[in-house]
């Protein structure tokens, strides 16, 4: 443990000699602490040593010449030392092969080889290029082509719809996000647009009914015959539609009525369905019975007009032959109000001739005979009556009593008793929308009005009550 302390090990006693020292012992040698703590004491106070004293004392003798004095060993340079210490030496670049191939595999391969790693590569790119642009041309532009129409068809869907007064409507706007927004087709065709078009519809068109009114109560509605395609630009189709009686249906009805089309309509029809104030005129057109609903309208009644077209002759290798044409499967008027309806004057005259009624009763007592006899003959002339009253020669309200309906109980008990004058002509005065009133006067010999069973008159609901049973 001491000599730990004293620095000294084992393998000093077997240390080689420094001959440097002249045989003396360094000052590591000594034996005690003591002399240690001198030699210390001694550079800090700077006094020399005893053996420094020794030499400056022998420095004046003249030194042996057998003696040499020991070189001075050079003061070793201090090596250089690197900012960074490197881990391991560079490695050494080996020469051959190929700088991402033959040189990188950690040794030099042969060229036959490097030759087949490089075919393997270029294969591999090459592979990777067509099964890339394969799927491309098959799987991905197919599928981006189906996704795109099915938007298109959405979209136009949207852009027929919502055009004319609703194209600005933000319920648009938001479909149209949900559209674009969709990644599949399945997603894109689940986007519901008749739905918010359809409410959309029917919240302005019950507030054009109560702002489009007139002094009667009335709207005119007029809609579109042609079926509803996809309109791209979102423009209003109608005002330009309105102008041709052929391809628009003008019908003029109560508020009430109007309001119930319009509720139970869809997004298909409101959209191409323009509420309007009525501007109606009176236009007067001569009719056979065939024509004017069979001669059973009266007062207040609402017709259609349909146009009758006969099938035009086609020619050819001296054969004539007639093809049917069929304009339109709507009426080209619908609602018309019959505001008066005249019978020719042949109908109102009759004599005894012509409504005669005998009665006769023959009674036997007693081989006596008793008989009576009793008749009945009307006779007179409707239009002379009517001039009659016309002057005030007759009481007004006895005439009224008599001529009351006259016509239109002539044709009804026509229709009871399944007989009537077929080659009567009546003068209807019709109630049309003023752009039709040309059309119904140029047209007037093949226009046919019908009554519609949802505005029948009462007779023909009574005699649909009896005939269905309800």
């Amino acid at each position: 443990m001491l000599d730990k302390i004293l620095g000294k090990k084992d393998k000093d006693k077997n240390d080689t000699p420094d001959l440097r020292k002249n045989g003396k012992k360094s000052d590591s040698d000594n034996s005690d602490i003591g002399g240690r703590l001198k030699d210390m004491v001694g550079k800090v106070s700077g006094k020399p040593k005893d053996d420094d004293k020794a030499k400056l004392d022998d420095g004046d003798k003249k030194v042996a010449p057998d003696k040499k004095m020991p070189r001075p060993m050079p003061k070793p340079k201090p090596k250089q030392t690197m900012d960074k210490p490197r881990l391991r030496p560079p490695e050494k670049k080996k020469p051959g092969g190929f700088a991402g191939l033959g040189g990188g595999l950690g040794k030099q391969l042969p060229e036959d080889d490097q030759r087949t790693l490089v075919g393997a590569a270029v294969f591999g790119i090459i592979l990777i290029i067509l099964v890339g642009a394969g799927y491309y041309f098959l799987v991905y532009a197919p599928y981006q082509d189906t996704l795109n129409s099915a938007k298109m068809s959405k979209i136009n869907e949207v852009n027929s719809y919502f055009k004319g007064a609703l194209a600005a409507d933000p319920q648009k706007n938001m479909i149209l996000a949900d559209i674009d927004s969709g990644v599949t087709p399945d997603q894109v065709l689940a986007v519901d647009v008749i739905g918010p078009a359809t409410t959309a519809w029917r919240a302005y068109q019950n507030q054009q009914i109560n702002l489009k009114k007139d002094p009667y109560g009335r709207v005119q509605i007029s809609y579109s015959n042609q079926p509803t395609t996809a309109a791209g630009n979102g423009t209003d189709s109608s005002d330009s539609a309105v102008s041709s009686s052929s391809d628009v249906t003008n019908l003029i009805v109560k508020v009430a009525d109007a309001q119930k089309i319009v509720n139970e309509a869809d997004a298909t029809v409101l959209a191409n369905m323009e509420i309007t104030t009525p501007d109606t005129v009176a236009v007067p057109i001569v009719l056979l019975r065939t024509q004017a609903a069979g001669g059973l309208v009266n007062v207040g009644d609402s017709v259609d007009v349909y146009q009758n077209v006969a099938p035009a002759p086609v020619t050819g290798n001296n054969t004539t032959q007639t093809t049917s044409t069929v304009t339109n499967t709507s009426p080209i008027i619908s609602g018309a109000t019959v505001l008066a309806i005249l019978r020719n004057s042949t109908s109102g005259t009759y004599s005894s001739s012509s409504a005669n009624l005998t009665h006769s009763q023959l009674f036997s007592i007693n081989s006596g005979g008793l008989s009576t006899q009793t008749s009945q003959s009307a006779q007179g002339d409707v239009e002379q009556l009517l001039r009659a009253g016309a002057s005030r020669n007759w009481n007004d309200a006895q005439l009224t009593t008599l001529l009351n309906a006259y016509g239109w109980r002539l044709s009804d008990f026509e229709r009871v008793s399944n007989l009537g004058d077929l080659d009567a002509q009546y003068l209807v005065l019709l109630e049309v929308p003023r752009e039709n009133a040309l059309w119904l006067i140029e047209n007037s010999n093949s226009v046919v009005l019908v009554v519609p069973t949802q505005s029948a008159p009462e007779w023909m609901i009574t005699e649909l009550h009896q005939i269905y049973g309800s």
